[in-house]
């Protein structure tokens, strides 16, 4: 039996076969995960209703299984960083650099090939998707 934090069987699974350089997004309750996404992306599912479960959640979680190596986040009209994107700079730590780009570059960047995973959530933040590239062990 694991005895880790994290025990969700599918998403285990797609951090696993995720590797050094892979984008892993952490998506908010508003993203359109459907279409804005790459084809053969992993899909996985936490999303059981508004709210549950929050990306800052699942990104304490997935902290226990990957090494994260940068950060993307989407900039906000007025360039103010949002209470979310506080809480996944104070997890991710100063050693992790966390990039602002607009909601297109985003939605590009999550269509990239290097994108496997995509976790869906219920988080209702505003800009609150994460974009993470997979670091070294």
């Amino acid at each position: 039996m694991i005895t880790g934090p994290l025990v969700h069987p599918p998403l285990l699974e797609a951090l696993a076969s995720s590797g050094h350089g892979s984008g892993v997004l952490i998506a908010d309750g508003n993203y359109p995960y459907l279409t804005a996404t790459g084809p053969g992306v992993r899909l996985i599912h936490l999303n059981l209703r508004p709210g549950l479960l929050d990306v800052t959640t699942v990104l304490d979680a997935v902290l226990t299984v990957v090494n994260v190596e940068s950060a993307t986040v989407m900039q906000t009209p007025d360039g103010v960083t949002t209470p979310a994107q506080d809480d996944y700079a104070r997890l991710l730590g100063g050693d992790v650099p966390v990039e602002k780009v607009d909601r297109f570059a985003f939605y590009d960047r999550v269509r990239s090939p290097d994108v496997g995973v995509v976790i869906a959530t219920g988080d209702e933040r505003l800009y609150g998707n994460l974009l993470v590239t997979v670091g070294l062990r």
